[in-house]
């Protein structure tokens, strides 16, 4: 019994760093993808990172939403028809970092009301349980004092030669005196 809870709790410890990382945001919160909305203000404080996802919650038909370029989103410059998401509940997964911009095409939603996001997508949250180990610096070991080499005998310097000396009385005879 016990085995079966702790094969359960390793599993979930493995699985719940991927799951948590992700975060979903509804664009607009309770408001939903809508106009007179203040998408700057909401977005602000979020911080967005590739994995997560933006929903965009509309009325179908009322509202759709383009991904743009800068210049399409301050221009408010709708693509073709085609480009567009118009499901009502938009499902947008952040796949790469960068600046991200999102306009509805529908009348002038984009130019009149401000229905129109702007977003800065960082890069992916790293599990620790995901992230590949530190590596591994190994300081090559200390270097080891040798002791002091034992005193080694010399043999004494060889004796100097001695000259035989002769001394007499005050005077001194031979080589050296």
């Amino acid at each position: 019994m016990a085995s079966k809870h702790l094969a359960a709790l390793a599993i979930f410890a493995i699985l719940l760093p991927a799951v948590a990382m992700a975060t979903e945001f509804t664009v607009g919160d309770d408001q939903g993808w809508t106009i007179n909305f203040d998408y700057v203000a909401w977005a602000k404080d979020k911080v967005f990172h590739v994995g997560d996802k933006l929903v965009f919650k509309y009325t179908a038909g009322r509202h759709n939403v383009f991904k743009v370029n800068g210049t399409a989103f301050t221009n408010c410059t709708i693509p073709p028809a085609n480009e567009a998401l118009t499901t009502g509940n938009d499902v947008i997964t952040l796949a790469t970092p960068g600046r991200k911009w999102y306009i509805c095409g529908v009348n002038d939603h984009c130019a009149n009301y401000g229905q129109k996001l702007a977003i800065t997508v960082l890069e992916a949250w790293v599990s620790p349980a995901s992230a590949p180990p530190p590596p591994q610096h190994q300081l090559p070991p200390p270097p080891q004092r040798q002791p002091p080499p034992p005193p080694q005998h010399q043999p004494p310097p060889p004796p100097q030669q001695q000259h035989p000396v002769l001394l007499m009385g005050s005077r001194c005879l031979g080589i050296s005196c």
